[in-house]
């Protein structure tokens, strides 16, 4: 009987705080410190990733990250910087020019890792007289913080089917 009553206890201590804090905590209605520097980073590469800006690719993700595409191909960090740094050589596309955006944010915080999910938007310009082309994915990545800097170990994207025109 004392045995169960030590475990409970210590069950008690340990599992609150293994439990996500959400991205704004209740208490202040702001967010948390975390969720702020994680949305500040995840605006920041994808201003990068529309520029193909190869250091801001090599500081989001960690040397051990795993990337599984919309697609479905699995990517290693050597593969997404030597893609971006092929998409950075290229001469730049005067046709049309591709935003990215990140909308419905939600941040799941630990003690050294953070899930964030969110809605990619892809906003493609084109030249003059042709709408844009506007394409949206889930993601979900998982940062870990490694010597007090956060990185990406995990990312997964899924294209949202376009709707049906009715």
């Amino acid at each position: 009987m004392r045995t169960k009553i030590i475990l409970t206890a210590l069950a008690l201590l340990i599992f609150p705080s293994v439990t996500p804090r959400t991205s704004a905590p209740a208490q202040s209605g702001l967010p948390s410190a975390t969720t702020r520097e994680l949305t500040a980073m995840l605006n920041q590469f994808l201003q990068d990733a529309a520029v193909n800006n190869v250091p801001g690719f090599d500081r989001f993700f960690a040397d051990d990250v795993i990337y599984t595409h919309s697609a479905g191909n699995v990517s290693n960090k050597s593969d997404i910087i030597k893609s971006v740094t092929a998409g950075a050589t290229r001469p730049p596309r005067t046709d049309r020019q591709t935003k990215f955006s990140a909308e419905d944010i939600t941040i799941h915080e630990y003690p050294d890792t953070a899930i964030v999910a969110f809605r990619l938007v892809s906003d493609e310009e084109h030249s003059a007289g042709t709408p844009p082309t506007i394409t949206n994915y889930r993601n979900t990545g998982t940062f870990l913080r490694r010597n007090g800097k956060w990185q990406v170990i995990a990312w997964q994207s899924t294209k949202i089917p376009d709707a049906p025109i009715r």
